[in-house]
């Protein structure tokens, strides 16, 4: 455990390693199973993102279309429009239930007895970092997102054309790709700010309480462990001036909002309180020094996916913080 108590008590003199090696950490032969099934996720989530930056919502098609409501040629052309964005809607959506179970997995190796999740961070370090990685997609993914209103419209412009049957003899193939069951769960998806980090909210929260005979500490002190890492990491500059690429930085600020989100969903105090095991006022402080454009999103990411930041217990000077 000596690297990580290192970086925790901030005793870095004559020490070449830091804890959480986001860069350069291989699996070893214990953590190879778990490694292969989250990195054949993990290997589709650049594609994911790609598309989602390239996505062109069919928004003129649709209002031609709505604004003249008997021109069938102008109704197919909406159709033909909408139908491959859909498709490619499924396919995000798609690829958060499989980051969902790589998520359950990883969080499974990381507070399984009977080690406890720091030795667990300590040993399992190619799995931690691969919890990062989700973590940091996560959070691009959801950045895209609200960046992106065609989605929504598209994907209503969908529902009421199926649903009214104002299709008529138009390509109904994709009604076999998208139907009323999955688009009801699409729209669910899509309906959230930020539908990825909310996916592994719920995934944390269900692996919590599918796994009754878990402590509750286990998960938690996981978390709030991988918080205080990337804390240390980012406002020491002997650790952060290893960083062989600045993106690390940026990487490492995103995992620690990661899981301070998902450790306030989990913990039932959550993450504000006095209590909480996660140093919120030296976290919020370190995003501020990072410069406005790195961190807006993630400062309202905190504001606004976290679940108990307006609660009473919550201190003054941290809502204040984030105001």
């Amino acid at each position: 455990m000596g690297n990580l108590l290192k970086v925790l008590t901030r005793d870095i003199e004559n020490y070449p390693h830091f804890f959480l090696d986001f860069e350069n950490a291989q699996p070893t032969e214990g953590e190879r199973d778990v490694w292969n099934q989250v990195n054949s996720v993990l290997q589709d989530s650049e594609n994911i993102l790609l598309g989602l930056q390239a996505y062109k919502g069919a928004g003129q098609e649709i209002r031609d279309a709505i604004q003249n409501p008997s021109d069938h040629m102008l109704q197919e052309r909406a159709w033909n429009s909408v139908c491959p964005l859909v498709i490619k809607l499924k396919k995000f959506y798609s690829f958060s239930l499989r980051l969902e179970e790589a998520l359950q997995s990883l969080l499974e190796c990381l507070t399984c007895p009977p080690f406890t999740p720091t030795q667990h961070l300590e040993r399992e370090q190619a799995l931690a970092k691969q919890f990062a990685e989700i973590l940091h997609f996560t959070l691009r993914f959801d950045e895209l997102k609200m960046r992106i209103p065609a989605i929504q419209n598209d994907f209503s412009y969908y529902r009421r054309t199926i649903s009214r049957n104002r299709i008529n003899n138009m390509n109904l193939d994709i009604e076999n790709e998208v139907n009323n069951e999955m688009a009801n769960r699409m729209s669910l998806f899509y309906a959230e700010a930020t539908p990825m980090l909310k996916t592994l909210s719920n995934a944390t929260t269900n692996f919590v309480t599918e796994n009754k005979t878990l402590p509750l500490e286990n998960t938690t002190d996981c978390l709030s462990t991988m918080a205080s890492v990337c804390k240390v990491m980012l406002e020491t500059p002997e650790y952060s001036s290893r960083f062989s690429s600045e993106d690390t930085l940026l990487f490492c600020m995103r995992v620690m909002v990661g899981v301070i989100i998902l450790y306030d969903h989990v913990h039932p105090n959550g993450a504000f309180n006095k209590s909480s095991k996660i140093d919120m006022k030296g976290c919020i402080k370190v995003l501020k020094e990072q410069p406005a454009d790195n961190v807006e999103g993630l400062l309202n990411a905190l504001k606004f996916t976290t679940k108990h930041l307006n609660d009473e217990s919550t201190p003054k000077n941290i809502r204040t913080m984030l105001q």
